[in-house]
């Protein structure tokens, strides 16, 4: 079954339209080929698949394999071959330029920063996730929120299958991709840290105490928690600092980015035990982020939060300005002191708080209560 993507196909469109080289970038399997192959099949573009060994047998003499080709040329993984970019870089400085590069990577870190070191000026970078609400039908939000994004586990035809597939995820992930990416760490380490990180959805991060409890160090703690953030599967939303005189916190949030994933590394199988899951409040805040910031516009996203209490879930930044987010599952917000002192103390243009109802209404000047669905019409969160 294939779900029709339009935001991501109108922003790739764009992209291409205006550079020689787009990069996008998403968790394995989230449905990048597919989007490139939809959006691209009337140009009949050249397709190379890195995993695939012939195809990197190709790119084994890279200039000689690319130089020729004209048109719409998609590279996909690459991440296995990390030194193209210094090539791309002399294939995109043509004039007249003969053809222009779609680069599709399932791992974001070393790969922005090499493309981003190697072509300047000439590169749009994109990233893509699971689905978001506004590329599901009306009323599967609940199931979205269960099962996650990506196309295989949300458009399974039965529960079990959902599971298996996310099962399956997260296995491949650490006993093949991991290590085929260059990490050492054991998949029996990393699967147990990603595991940790789950229960800490939603919280302030600290390396301390699960280095304590896998035996390592917290510089250790700290890589896996990037390998797994570069892996585009955690989230690390940063603090945002204002000029205050408060102790403001310092260290970011992490999230698990995809639910579907993060119901599975909890061990909650169906809807009723999310339901009655102690983390149900978390788990519903991520989702909620994750579709703000898949679907409404900004150059920078935070949070921030007092050690008095005071806390904001994200903050948006727009042209110069500061939106905030809250995100409560509960039937009807309410005005709060610590939606106050965000407004006063950072100066917000407008806050957000989604819920899972059905009304919007105002809660004070420049703060209303928003349904959930209102995402699915892009540009209407803040009433613009």
């Amino acid at each position: 079954m294939m779900v029709a993507r339009p935001r991501l196909q109108e922003a790739l469109r764009a992209a291409l339209d205006h550079w020689p080289v787009v990069v996008l970038t998403g968790p394995r399997q989230c449905g990048k080929t597919t989007l490139a192959r939809q959006m691209l099949e009337p140009q009949a573009p050249t397709y190379f698949d890195l995993e695939d060994p012939r195809s990197r047998a190709l790119f084994e003499e890279p200039m000689t394999t690319l130089e020729p080709l004209t048109g719409l040329v998609v590279i996909d993984e690459v991440q296995w071959v990390p030194d193209l970019f210094p090539l791309l870089r002399v294939l995109a400085d043509r004039r007249p330029l003969p053809a222009r590069f779609l680069i599709l990577g399932s791992a974001s870190g070393a790969l922005l920063r090499q493309s981003s070191e190697s072509l300047a000026g000439r590169v749009e970078h994109l990233r893509m996730g699971g689905f978001a609400l506004d590329e599901i039908a009306t009323g599967t939000a609940e199931v979205l929120w269960r099962r996650g994004g990506f196309p295989d586990s949300l458009l399974a035809t039965a529960e079990d299958r959902s599971v298996r597939w996310r099962r399956s995820f997260i296995d491949t992930l650490v006993e093949r991709d991991l290590p085929q990416w260059g990490v050492r760490a054991s998949a029996t380490a990393m699967r147990r840290f990603w595991s940790m990180v789950a229960h800490y959805h939603g919280q302030v991060w600290s390396n301390a105490d699960p280095a304590r409890a896998l035996g390592v160090s917290e510089p250790t703690v700290r890589s896996y928690l990037d390998l797994l953030t570069d892996a585009l599967v955690l989230r690390q939303l940063q603090p945002w600092h204002a000029n205050l005189r408060k102790r403001q916190v310092k260290s970011p949030k992490v999230y698990v980015r995809d639910t579907g994933l993060l119901h599975e590394l909890l061990g909650i199988e169906d809807h009723s035990a999310l339901l009655h899951h102690p983390k149900l409040g978390a788990s519903w805040e991520g989702f909620a982020i994750e579709q703000v910031l898949a679907i409404e516009s900004h150059s920078e996203a935070s949070f921030w939060a007092t050690h008095q209490g005071a806390e904001i879930d994200l903050l948006l930044h727009r042209r110069g300005k500061l939106f905030g987010v809250e995100c409560k599952r509960v039937d009807a917000p309410r005005m709060t002191p610590s939606l106050r002192i965000a407004l006063a103390d950072l100066d917000l243009e407008r806050i957000a708080v989604i819920y899972p109802g059905p009304r919007r209404y105002a809660l004070a000047d420049r703060v209303e209560a928003v349904p959930l669905a209102t995402l699915a019409e892009p540009g209407r969160l803040f009433g613009n």
